[in-house]
């Protein structure tokens, strides 16, 4: 996902938010490329507690918030502190359907999201959650194996 998304120095100093989390391997690969800021989200506490184990395992103290709550909690705690992301990734368990409008519908109306902010969404390759959400547009979509992504920005 990375080699696709962006080079390196447009990773440099960026702020990502990591939206249902599991292992923080999305986050925590944005760190280690240069990201000046990740918020994990994680409603799971096994999950949430995995992610500082293992950002705590490759000593990254800092740079990073886990929220360990629901999405939707998080986003509004997130927006109304004044947060803004470059990059949002989105990967929510895939029986999880419901997530992705609720999800995607929800920054496509917030301030979360700046004019070159990149959304991507990973999902069943079987499973399409959409091309569009209010001013949130699908510009690409990437199929590997039963996995896909859809990369989606602000029209």
């Amino acid at each position: 996902m990375f080699n696709v998304l962006v080079s390196s120095a447009e990773l440099e100093g960026s702020v990502w938010l990591d939206l249902y989390a599991g292992t923080g391997a999305v986050g925590i690969e944005a760190l280690s490329r240069g990201a000046r800021q990740v918020y994990f989200v994680e409603s799971a506490r096994k999950h949430a507690r995995l992610v500082r184990e293992n950002l705590a395992s490759l000593a990254i103290d800092s740079g990073f918030e886990v929220q360990e709550r629901e999405v939707a909690q998080a986003l509004q705690l997130l927006e109304a502190t004044g947060v803004v992301c470059d990059f949002c990734v989105l990967d929510p368990p895939y029986r999880m359907r419901g997530s992705y409008e609720r999800t995607l519908g929800f920054l496509s109306q917030s301030r979360l999201l700046q004019p070159a902010s990149i959304v991507v969404a990973e999902h069943e390759k079987r499973f399409d959650p959409g091309e569009r959400f209010g001013s949130l547009v699908r510009y690409r979509k990437l199929e590997q194996g039963d996995a896909a992504l859809s990369f989606y920005r602000l029209a």
